[in-house]
C-alpha cells in the first residue's frame, strides 16, 4: 500500500473529518468570543470601574529609553484572555452537558420487546386450544 493511499484512508476516516470540522468551528467560535469580550463585555465593565480600558492595564517594569521600548507586564490583556477562556469553557460545558443528556435519554428509553416469532405464536395458539378442551 502506498503512502498516499494510506494517508487518504487516514484522512477520510469519519473521526478525523469530524475533528477537523470541530477545530475549524472552534477557532471561529474563539474569535467570536474574543471579540465579544474585548468589544462588548469589557468596555461597560471598564466604564463601571472608572473608564478603565483593560487592554491598557499594565505595570511598567522598565521605562522606555533611547532605542528601546518600555518593558510592560500587561495584566489587563491577561484578564481579557481569562474572561475569554471562562466564556468558551462554559459554552463547551453546556454543549457537552446537552449531548450527555441526549445520550442518557436514548439509553433510558427502553426498546419495545421484539414481536414473538411465528413458531411462538403457533405454539401459543395450540396451548390455548388444548386448554379450552
Amino acid at each position: 500500500m502506498s503512502m498516499m493511499s494510506e494517508f487518504k484512508d487516514f484522512a477520510m476516516k469519519g473521526n478525523v473529518v469530524d475533528m477537523a470540522v470541530g477545530i475549524v468551528i472552534g477557532g471561529a467560535f474563539g474569535k467570536i468570543v474574543s471579540s465579544f469580550v474585548a468589544d462588548v463585555l469589557m468596555p461597560p465593565i471598564g466604564l463601571l470601574l472608572g473608564n478603565v480600558d483593560f487592554s491598557d492595564l499594565a505595570v511598567t517594569l522598565q521605562a522606555a529609553s533611547e532605542g528601546a521600548d518600555a518593558v510592560l507586564l500587561k495584566y489587563g490583556v491577561f484578564i481579557q484572555t481569562v474572561v475569554d477562556f471562562i466564556i468558551i469553557a462554559f459554552a463547551i460545558f453546556m454543549v457537552v452537558k446537552a449531548m450527555n443528556s441526549l445520550k442518557k435519554k436514548e439509553e433510558a428509553a427502553p426498546s419495545a420487546p421484539p414481536a414473538p416469532s411465528k413458531e411462538e405464536v403457533l405454539l401459543t395458539e395450540i396451548r390455548d386450544a388444548l386448554r379450552s378442551k
